[in-house]
């Protein structure tokens, strides 16, 4: 995967606050020199907090770039994104980035982008969906929740989804779903497919593709500490050539990875 550009530590400001959902909120944040680097599929290390509580930065996905500004998509599941989500206009905070590898958009390599995502999974896919739409590229977004309350869709487009309990769209797993769509989207040509969301769901995600011997670019979610490789606290197993495995840092050789090398 590509490496990201040149990382910053900046004191950030709140610009404004959007609840989407009854627990996401999408945050934007002043901070030019971040949003100058980015790339989809980069995340930034935030601290929600200026005393110790929580200790620890939390990372999230860059949602959007729009000029010197960073969407962040957080959902509120636990202290620390809680107290981001009840974060103030005007207030600030330490965010450090971008980190990570980025989505593979390089090339000419395809024409058609899918872009599977399952719940909170589709923060950075408005990012990447401009990206490709830059380059000519065709996006269709397969959403995926267990109900319909847990669709993030918003500004997404050509958007077609699936709900476990049939509540809205395709009754099943986004997988399923994406199954059911693969003739039909075959005919447009070159496929690749990026996909973020609950582990489970990526490694369903990468057994498929390995099956249909589609190109496919995941975004791995893993609990951090310091984001740059220090903690040693988002190590994962990966595939090695040889059949084997091997321990990577998402930090660093992640959080995208290709398909392939997703353990399963």
């Amino acid at each position: 995967m590509p490496e990201t550009n040149s990382i910053t530590d900046t004191r950030a400001t709140v610009v404004e606050t959007r609840r989407i959902s009854h627990d996401v909120t999408v945050i934007t944040l002043d901070c030019p020199a971040i949003a100058a680097s980015a790339k989809p599929g980069n995340f930034v290390n935030i601290k929600v907090s200026d005393t110790t509580l929580p200790l620890l930065r939390r990372p999230f996905s860059i949602h959007n770039v729009r000029g010197g500004l960073i969407d962040i998509m957080v959902k509120a599941a636990g202290r620390g994104s809680a107290l981001f989500c009840d974060s103030t206009k005007g207030s600030t905070m330490m965010v450090l980035g971008p980190l990570g590898t980025c989505f593979d958009i390089s090339g000419n390599k395809f024409n058609t982008a899918i872009l599977v995502s399952g719940g909170i999974g589709t923060a950075p896919m408005l990012f990447l969906e401009k990206e490709l739409k830059a380059k000519g590229i065709k996006v269709i977004n397969l959403i995926g929740g267990r109900t319909k309350e847990e669709l993030l869709a918003q500004e997404l487009s050509n958007c077609r989804l699936a709900t476990d309990d049939g509540s809205a769209g395709f009754r099943g797993t986004v997988v399923e779903l994406l199954r059911e769509e693969l003739p039909a989207l075959k005919q447009d040509g070159a496929l690749k497919v990026f996909s973020c969301g609950p582990n489970p769901m990526l490694k369903a995600v990468a057994a498929f593709c390995r099956e249909q011997s589609l190109r496919c670019d995941i975004s791995l979610e893993s609990v951090m500490g310091c984001g740059i490789g220090i903690c040693y606290g988002c190590s994962v197993e990966v595939k090695k050539p040889d059949g084997g495995l091997r321990t990577i840092l998402l930090c660093q050789e992640g959080p995208v990875i290709d398909a392939e090398l997703l353990a399963v």
